[in-house]
């Protein structure tokens, strides 16, 4: 029994003397450079190629109506009728809502009859003072008071046409905030009334673009996101004054909004076509590992191992990038065209790493991409 265990305990201790020994050499032969190798990191590429990109600068901007009020009761009163439905166009002028005017009527009635006595008296008294059978200062009298009668007429007059409210000018109204019978103070809103053909898009620059835009400048606003562009318009405004705070110019563009897809208040992306075509290499968005100390991108080349073994690699290049169109990012400096640059899997490598290209199913590399359920 005892020389059976002493058999095994032989045994495991040769068995695990056996394993230290050829970890130990492959661990050495490692050291060297001819020990394991990881697999190749499995990613997609694409060949660089140049392009001309018109230049552009970009800002966010708010639409703006070039007339847009709250419609709102000029005088007190109670409405009477509606005559508008939420959501209209409308002509300038056309009636929105009448207030009661009953008793500005009977008031006026009773001012027409004053007035048309005091036209009667003043022709009385000028055909008496023809035949000298009155004094000046009667005559005086007399058409004072016409004109006193006359005025008081057209003071009415003037307030029942001001208890008719209209639109002020031709828009498009929002949703009524009256109803039938409500009584309307002095200043109380009626309806939203907005302006929006044409319109306006206000937008800042940095200072140091300000040279560069001019007005008459094409402007563009685009769908968010792609280079679509929903309304054409011109820079109509260029503030005289810098704002001291953000160091940004502020601009204006005037759109003609025919689509109708442009409404005040709307946050929208603004494009400044500056004119002049720059030569740029294009790269989709996904090849770009972005990093605090500079954006990058890998290049795939043919490689040298220590083993003196060929193998395809990336190698890191820092890069200066442009402006973005879509899926595409523009590289100003550090890409060439003709090299192949990594387009999918970016995260996972380092220079000098070994890949293994497929480019069965690549990343979308388009100016203007759409939706694939679109």
């Amino acid at each position: 029994m005892k020389k059976r265990l002493l058999f095994v305990v032989t045994g495991l201790v040769v068995l695990v003397a056996a394993l230290a020994f050829f970890k130990y050499h492959q661990i050495q032969a490692a050291i060297k450079g001819g020990g394991w190798n990881p697999p190749p990191e499995a990613v997609t590429t694409t060949v660089a190629t140049q392009a001309e990109w018109e230049g552009t600068l970009h800002a966010i901007g708010t639409a703006t109506a070039v007339n847009g009020v709250t419609v709102s009761a000029d005088l007190p009163g109670v409405v009477s009728s509606i005559e508008f439905e939420s959501g209209r166009s409308v002509k300038k002028g056309t009636v929105l809502v009448r207030l009661d005017t009953t008793t500005e009527r009977a008031q006026l009635a009773s001012a027409v009859a004053r007035r048309d006595l005091a036209k009667l008296d003043l022709e009385r008294v000028q055909h008496l003072r023809e035949q000298n059978a009155n004094s000046q200062a009667d005559l005086d009298r007399s058409a004072a008071e016409a004109k006193q009668a006359e005025a008081a007429v057209a003071e009415l007059e003037a307030i029942i046409n001001r208890k008719t409210i209209r639109a002020p000018f031709s828009g498009v109204l929002g949703i009524r905030q009256v109803n039938l019978g409500q009584y309307l103070a002095g200043g109380d809103p009626v309806v939203p009334l907005q302006a929006d053909r044409p319109i306006y898009v206000n937008f800042s620059l940095p200072q140091q673009n300000g040279p560069g835009i001019a007005n008459g400048d094409a402007v563009k606003v685009v769908q968010e996101g792609t280079s679509e562009a929903i309304e054409t318009g011109k820079i109509s405004a260029i503030n005289s004054v810098i704002d001291s705070a953000t160091r940004n110019i502020d601009a204006q563009a005037t759109f003609t909004n025919q689509s109708g897809r442009l409404r005040p208040g709307m946050f929208v992306e603004v494009a400044v076509m500056q004119g002049e075509k720059a030569k740029v290499v294009a790269l989709p968005a996904s090849a770009i590992s972005y990093a605090p100390y500079g954006n990058s991108v890998f290049i795939v080349e043919d490689m040298e191992g220590p083993d003196k073994k060929k193998y395809k690699g990336v190698r890191q290049q820092f890069v200066k990038l442009g402006d973005t169109r879509g899926d595409q990012v523009a590289i100003l400096s550090g890409v060439n065209p003709g090299q192949e640059v990594v387009t999918s899997g970016v995260f996972k490598l380092r220079s000098g790493a070994a890949v293994q290209v497929n480019n069965n199913i690549t990343p979308s590399n388009t100016t203007e991409p759409k939706p694939t359920d679109s």
